[in-house]
């Protein structure tokens, strides 16, 4: 006679990876989901970090990139060598409107307030997501957010269902030094422009460096928000635009 799986709720899954490591984090999240689990990565400041932690447990994983056609030409030139130095299995997503169609029809959506700007997230960064999400047969996925990053993020836990996907966050708890140790111990390179004060990347007309009397989550979208949209919510996996 079989005995039937306990099926675990978020909170008791959340109190249990509590005091897992962020490698533990990782390999309980292949363990459940298997060939439905992605890893998304912005090739921001600090995105060798999950992809370094994550390719260590699952070479092959299913890696989305969003790009909105607007990013810093670093970060183009920093994705090229991240996918080279770590064989990522990369998955490249773009809107379904271009930034030329997007701009005549509509101006610059970035610069028209709080409802510009979440019509900017939805057709450039959460359509795009969510299409891969549908695309790959994705049932969790996992992301590189951590609580001290913003207020926006300083409830998450480890744990969450988005959607109809569950989100997992292996690093949610740890804070910049926690981070920035461990890339200086595993020698991972920082996006090209942290050396010029960036210390959080996206489009370029919404990213400004760190400067005097800036808080960190006032250095994206000129401080009217922080989340672009990926990881609000309200995105559903079959959001059409």
């Amino acid at each position: 006679m079989t005995t039937a799986k306990t099926i675990e709720t978020p909170e008791e899954i959340n109190a249990r990876l509590t005091a897992a490591d962020a490698g533990e984090r990782v390999r309980w999240a292949l363990g459940e989901h298997g060939g439905g689990l992605i890893l998304s990565t912005s090739f921001g400041t600090h995105s060798a970090l999950m992809l370094h932690l994550v390719t260590e447990a699952a070479p092959d994983i299913p890696v989305v990139f969003v790009d909105t056609g607007y990013l810093f030409p670093e970060t183009y030139r920093f994705a090229e060598e991240l996918r080279g130095r770590f064989s990522l299995n990369l998955h490249v997503y773009t809107p379904r409107m271009t930034a030329a169609r997007q701009e005549a029809l509509y101006g610059k959506l970035w610069e028209q307030g709080p409802d510009g700007l979440e019509r900017y997230g939805r057709i450039n960064k959460a359509e795009p997501m969510n299409r891969a999400l549908v695309d790959l047969g994705a049932t969790a996925w996992l992301s590189g957010l951590r609580r001290s990053q913003a207020k926006t993020r300083a409830n998450l836990p480890i744990v969450s269902r988005q959607g109809r996907t569950w989100k997992i966050h292996p690093i949610i708890d740890w804070d910049e030094r926690r981070a920035y140790h461990y890339m200086k111990e595993h020698g991972l390179p920082f996006h090209p422009l942290w050396e010029k004060g960036y210390v959080s990347l996206g489009d370029w007309h919404s990213t400004r460096p760190l400067n005097d009397g800036l808080s960190h989550e006032e250095t994206r979208f000129n401080g009217v928000k922080r989340e672009c949209g990926l990881h609000e919510p309200s995105g559903q996996p079959d959001w059409q635009i």
